[in-house]
């Protein structure tokens, strides 16, 4: 595990104070599956924590290939995922107490566990993320699971935040298909037959944060501008959820990986997956 100096740690900003979440911002996430709340941390706290995680998922990005030489999952973003156990500095923004409350709040329920955070840097030139629902890779047994999305620089319009198609999150699982050019092809006429509405917010400012439901389907462009597209993300699912019998094999490799020593039918919460918000 790599972390700052002990004096440096402690210098970060404190993230444990919770933030309530305005009615109307719980019943559009509700309605649409997805809301964005500006400001989930302030431009002083995403600069401290972007340098650490910055450096974090440079240390370890394991991706070599120049982008020409990737498919199209590669070419979408640089994915360094569960950093908050390889760096002590990381685990501070990724355990955030204030983050969890926001999202337990905007679930509806009283207590949420950590899946996983990842690091989702979309590289100068980098390509479109296709239409895909993230909870096809979750062996969770729950609806109420939920993804921050929260860029650690300013983004402008043309790389913006991800388009959400709106409502999706209400028709559960649609179809077993990982991110690829078949599920941007497949959810992309979905989008069209269901006559979902699109929606993105356009250019967002460190330390905002998108949230969406597991079900949601979304998208994001390209990025076609000279500078990396820093995200972090942190997923969260309510405390009591059960483990599901992997039904594919990126379900099964999530639960040998993010919920080791779990197995189908018992309560997900393994040594990765610690309580981060109880309201109790």
């Amino acid at each position: 595990m790599t972390t700052l100096d002990s004096v440096a740690l402690n210098n970060l900003p404190d993230l444990s104070e919770t933030k309530p979440v305005p009615a109307a911002a719980v019943d559009s996430f509700r309605q649409n599956g997805h809301v964005l709340i500006r400001g989930v941390a302030s431009p002083a706290e995403a600069a401290a924590y972007r340098t650490v995680i910055a450096k974090a998922a440079d240390d370890y990005n394991s991706e070599a290939r120049p982008l020409a030489e990737r498919d199209t999952y590669g070419k979408a973003f640089l994915q360094i995922m569960n950093l908050w156990v390889r760096d002590e500095a990381v685990r501070k923004f990724t355990t955030a107490r204030r983050f969890a409350g926001i999202a337990a709040q905007l679930l509806g329920v009283p207590a949420v566990r950590l899946y996983h955070d990842q690091a989702l840097f979309k590289e100068p030139g980098g390509g479109p993320t296709p239409w895909h629902q993230d909870q096809y890779y979750w062996p969770l047994d729950t609806d109420n699971t939920i993804t921050l999305w929260m860029p650690m620089v300013d983004v402008p319009a043309e790389v913006g935040s991800m388009t959400f198609a709106s409502g999706s999150h209400k028709n559960g699982y649609i179809n077993a298909v990982a991110i690829s050019d078949q599920s941007d092809a497949y959810f992309n006429d979905y989008v069209k037959k269901n006559d979902l509405p699109l929606h993105s917010y356009g250019a967002l400012s460190a330390g905002d944060a998108t949230f969406h439901y597991g079900w949601t389907l979304h998208s994001a462009p390209p990025n076609p501008t000279s500078k990396m597209r820093e995200v972090m993300t942190i997923i969260y699912f309510a405390d009591g959820t059960r483990a599901l019998d992997p039904d594919n094999p990126n379900r099964l490799s999530d639960l040998r990986g993010w919920m080791p020593g779990v197995r189908p039918g018992e309560i997900a919460r393994s040594e990765l997956n610690p309580l981060l918000y109880s309201a109790a």
